[in-house]
């Protein structure tokens, strides 16, 4: 009874849920240090962020029945890790030097948001010069690792914790899940099957500087950030 109230009195307030911003906290790496009598996550050195639109129809793929959408990344340097996390919709939240599409400043009043399901994937491209729309359509792609929902994210409109993070450490001694050099997606769809509609935040972050790091939603925008 006392939450039909509450929603009553949030709707006569004017207050719109789905408007509200996310609180973002730093992301945080795998490792973990002693403050007081806290244990916390020491931040990632490098992040990278990108705003971007998802909308129905513009998905790149469809695989596993499932609608998946890709943001390219390239990888300047060998990574100890890599952490991937992905929030929607972006709301009122403010980031520093995002970049973003033209379809997000398009729509970035939306209220759409979708549930977030995220992979990390890892081409055999491993030179620039070998990066095409071509190439990365034929290329051999390994997924590393996926997240549908995490308690470490903030919760959406809904009051659901439905955004993605996920934290890949390499294994060196493994050649097929080792974070070398070279050319990486983020895909990212829903969690069941439908559409993907919203706004969205994606984060590539690594707990070393990686320069000549890049991140866009196409090849074409990639090689030019290149």
């Amino acid at each position: 009874m006392k939450k039909i109230v509450f929603v009553f009195v949030m709707i006569a307030l004017g207050i719109n849920f789905n408007t509200q911003a996310q609180k973002l906290k730093k992301f945080g790496s795998s490792t973990e240090k002693k403050v007081g009598p806290k244990t916390i996550k020491v931040p990632y050195t490098d992040v990278v962020s990108y705003l971007g639109y998802a909308s129905p129809g513009n998905e790149d793929e469809t695989r596993d029945g499932k609608k998946f959408y890709y943001i390219y990344v390239w990888v300047p340097a060998v990574a100890p890790e890599l952490g991937i996390r992905m929030m929607s919709p972006v709301g009122k939240t403010k980031i520093k030097g995002a970049g973003m599409s033209k379809s997000y400043k398009e729509n970035a009043g939306s209220d759409a948001y979708f549930d977030t399901y995220i992979t990390l994937e890892r081409s055999n491209i491993i030179s620039k010069d070998k990066i095409s729309e071509e190439a990365a359509k034929n290329a051999q792609w390994t997924i590393l690792e996926s997240n549908d929902d995490s308690s470490e994210m903030p919760k959406q409109p809904s009051g659901s914790q439905y955004n993605s993070l996920l934290r890949y450490k390499s294994e060196l001694g493994n050649p097929q899940k080792a974070l070398t050099v070279g050319l990486y997606r983020i895909g990212f769809t829903t969690y069941k099957t439908g559409e993907v509609n919203g706004t969205f935040l994606a984060q590539v972050a690594a707990p070393i500087k990686l320069p000549g790091v890049a991140m866009a939603k196409t090849i074409e925008a990639l090689k030019k950030a290149l």
